[in-house]
C-alpha cells in the first residue's frame, strides 16, 4: 500500500438520509503537517458493543460521537464530513510525524482513534506531558477529556508490549473503566444505602460481566460484618452457558424466566437494577415484577445499549438524553451513568496518585483473571475484510466469547509490527 493513501471506514449520518451502507473511503495523507499536529499510524483497534453504541449515538446531542473524528472529503465515494460519520475506536498506533518538539516519531501510543490507516490530530501544546498528550477539540464539552487523551506507552504504568496484552487492552480497557467507575459510583452511596442484590441485564456483555467481576472483588475485601452482595445476571438462552461458565455471577437467569426464578422472589432483599441491554420491554417487565412481588428496588441504572444495532434508531437510542447527574434520583427513574462525568467529579475528590493506584491495582487483577473467562481473540486484517466483519456484526451481533481486534492494514503489515 502507498503510505500516502489512507483508508477509513465511514457510515452515513442518520440526518443525511443516505441509508446505512458502510463505505471504505480513500483519501490522501498530508505530506506537510500544520503546527501542533501529529500523524499517527493506527496499527490495530478493538471493536465491541461499545463501538455499536458510539455509532448509534453518533448524532445524539449529548454524546456527539461522530464529532471526535471528521470523515474525509472523498467525493468519488460520496463521502464528506456533512454526510458521513466515523465511529471512534480504541487502539494502538505509532507516531509517524510530529510538529511538536515534545512528541517524537516512533512513539507507541494508545487512544481514541478512528477505523483508519492514518489519523492526523491537533494537539494542545500546553497539555503535553511525559504520560500523555491531549487532542484539541474545543467544540466538545470539557468532560470529554478521557476521550481526548492519547497515552504514551513508554511511561504508561498499565502498558505491556506483548501482542496478547495489547489485544486484551483494546478489548477490555474501554469497557472495564466504564464498569470500574460505575462500581465506584455505586459504592460511594454504599450501594444506595446497602442493597444486597444487584441485577444486571445483558449479562454476557463485557461491560456487564466486568461490573459483576468488580462487585465481587469489592465483596471480597469487605469484613465479615458487612452485608454480602449477590450479583444476578439476565441473559438470552443462547448465551446462558457462556455466562454461567464465567463464574462471575451468583445466579444467571434467562430473560424469559426471570419472574419465576426463586432468587427473584425472595422477600426482605433490596435490589439495584443495572440495565446494560437498553431493551425497553425488558425494563418494563423487570419493574413490573419488582412492583408485583413487592420487592424493594433502591435504584435503577442505565449503563449501556447492547441491544442496539450499529445503525439503530430505536426508542432507547432516541431517548438517551442527559438527566441531572445525581446519586439521589428517584428509584423509579433510570439514572444514566456516563463515565466522563463521574470521573471529572472524582478527580476533584481524589489525588492523581490515588486514582493511579486504584486503576493500576484493578487493571493488574483483571489482566490475570480475564484469561480464564473463555473469550477468544479474533483478528481481522485489511480494509475490505474489516468492512465485511463489520457487516457480519450488523447481521449477527458480536458473540460473547469473541474479542474482535481489527486493523485496516493487510496481515503482512500487522504481523511485521507483532
Amino acid at each position: 500500500m502507498d503510505t500516502r493513501l489512507n483508508l477509513t471506514i465511514c457510515h452515513p449520518r442518520p440526518s443525511s438520509g443516505q441509508g446505512s451502507n458502510t463505505v471504505v473511503a480513500e483519501s490522501l495523507v498530508p505530506t506537510d503537517l500544520p503546527a501542533n499536529h501529529v500523524l499517527i499510524k493506527v496499527d490495530r483497534f478493538g471493536y465491541s458493543t461499545n463501538n455499536v453504541t458510539y455509532q448509534a449515538l453518533g448524532e445524539v446531542p449529548h454524546f456527539r460521537y461522530f464529532d471526535f473524528h471528521e470523515a474525509p472529503n472523498a467525493p468519488e465515494y460520496g463521502v464528506s464530513p456533512t454526510t458521513h460519520g466515523v465511529t471512534p475506536v480504541w487502539g494502538f498506533g505509532t507516531v509517524v510525524a510530529s510538529t511538536l518538539p515534545a512528541i517524537h516519531s516512533g512513539e507507541r501510543v494508545y487512544g481514541y482513534f478512528a477505523p483508519t490507516c492514518f489519523i492526523v490530530l491537533s494537539v494542545s501544546p500546553s497539555d503535553v506531558n511525559r504520560y500523555a498528550f491531549t487532542v484539541s477539540r474545543p467544540h466538545l464539552p470539557k468532560d470529554r477529556r478521557p476521550y481526548n487523551q492519547i497515552t504514551r506507552c513508554s511511561t504508561d504504568p498499565l502498558y505491556d508490549q506483548s501482542p496478547l496484552v495489547e489485544d486484551l487492552t483494546m478489548l477490555y480497557r474501554p469497557l472495564f473503566w466504564t464498569s470500574f467507575w460505575c462500581e465506584d459510583w455505586l459504592n460511594t452511596s454504599q450501594y444506595r444505602g446497602g442493597a444486597s442484590r444487584i441485577l444486571i441485564s445483558s449479562a454476557s456483555a463485557k461491560t456487564a460481566f466486568c461490573l459483576a467481576y468488580l462487585i465481587r472483588k469489592r465483596g471480597d475485601t469487605l469484613d465479615k460484618t458487612s452485608p454480602t452482595r449477590q450479583v444476578v445476571g439476565l441473559t438470552s438462552r443462547k448465551n446462558l452457558e457462556f455466562t454461567k461458565n464465567l463464574g462471575l455471577y451468583d445466579h444467571v437467569l434467562e430473560y424469559d424466566g426471570l419472574e419465576n426464578a426463586a432468587v427473584m422472589n425472595e422477600p426482605s432483599q433490596t435490589w439495584i437494577y443495572v440495565d446494560v441491554a437498553g431493551n425497553e420491554s425488558l425494563n418494563s417487565r423487570v419493574h413490573s415484577h419488582f412492583s408485583d412481588a413487592k420487592l424493594s428496588l433502591a435504584g435503577t441504572v442505565a449503563l449501556g445499549l447492547t441491544n442496539l444495532s450499529p445503525s439503530s434508531k430505536s426508542p432507547s437510542a432516541e431517548k438517551w438524553t442527559r438527566n441531572d447527574f445525581s446519586l439521589q434520583s428517584a428509584p423509579s427513574t433510570f439514572e444514566q451513568f456516563f463515565m466522563p462525568e463521574w470521573l471529572a467529579r472524582r478527580r476533584k475528590e481524589l489525588s492523581v496518585g490515588e486514582i493511579t493506584r486504584m486503576q493500576k491495582h484493578a487493571w493488574s487483577g483483571l489482566m490475570q483473571d480475564c484469561r480464564t473467562w473463555g473469550v477468544v481473540i479474533r483478528r481481522v486484517c485489511g480494509a475490505q475484510n474489516v468492512k465485511r466483519a463489520y457487516e457480519e456484526v450488523v447481521r449477527f451481533g458480536i458473540p460473547p466469547d469473541q474479542g474482535l481486534i481489527w486493523s485496516m492494514w493487510e496481515e503482512d503489515a500487522v504481523n511485521a509490527r507483532l
